[in-house]
């Protein structure tokens, strides 16, 4: 999956956050409606002008940003 079909940044639109392309929809939106127990297909039923590909687009983005994130531990005394 290329998120970078589907999912966009515009400093004009949500303050710039990462959005999928042609809406105001939000990747963290998304994300959170996943996280909160929503399946793909209820996404799709309440939100009928985004794709499935549009919610695997919102997955695959938000992976890789995970990825590139790193974690740095602080020593205890």
């Amino acid at each position: 999956m290329n998120w970078q079909d589907r999912i966009t940044v515009d400093p004009k639109v949500l303050a710039g956050k990462p959005i999928v392309k042609g809406t105001r929809i939000s990747v963290e939106f998304v994300i959170d409606l996943l996280g909160r127990g929503w399946t793909v297909a209820d996404v799709l039923r309440e939100y009928d002008h985004l794709s499935p590909e549009d919610v695997q687009a919102c997955l695959a983005y938000a992976s890789d940003v995970l990825k590139s994130e790193r974690v740095y531990l602080v020593p205890t005394t």
